[in-house]
């Protein structure tokens, strides 16, 4: 089992997408997904998203919003992460990230982009309501999302 966090960067109406472009072996490789990584020893979520943002774009992460719970279930690997949103940051962008190229994106463009099906169904939630929300994506070994249960 694996805790990691994911937050989108939020300014303008648009949300700061990485587009992982750049990582050998990368399960994300391709695609658009907001920023984040894994949970480390001693570290709270809200430790990690504030360090992952700061590595991944240069920025320093003022107040963030727990938004959600999302488990990933692919095969018998489980993943746990914790859903952000920052709107309060400070800082100059970084013109170059270690996992792909930095892109903000309008809020309403980004059910456009290549993004895993499951962010779908968590972004559709994120953009609707306010209310912190728990879902469960369900993928098959070759990376489909064959289930969801919103909780």
């Amino acid at each position: 089992m694996t805790f990691t966090t994911l937050c989108y960067l939020i300014k303008d109406n648009k949300y700061l997408m990485l587009h992982r472009t750049k990582k050998e072996r990368d399960i994300n490789a391709g695609k658009y997904i907001g920023v984040g990584g894994h949970v480390e020893e001693g570290e709270s979520p809200a430790d990690c998203i504030r360090r992952e943002i700061y590595e991944e774009t240069g920025l320093t992460a003022g107040s963030i919003t727990a938004r959600g719970f999302i488990t990933f279930v692919m095969g018998d690997v489980t993943e746990h992460t914790f859903l952000y949103t920052c709107d309060d940051f400070a800082g100059q962008m970084k013109a170059e990230c270690d996992e792909g190229e930095l892109e903000w994106i309008d809020i309403d463009k980004v059910l456009e982009l290549n993004l895993w099906e499951g962010d779908r169904v968590f972004l559709k939630l994120l953009n609707a309501e306010n209310d912190f929300f728990s879902v469960k994506l369900i993928y098959d070994c070759d990376d489909n999302l064959i289930d969801y249960i919103i909780e």
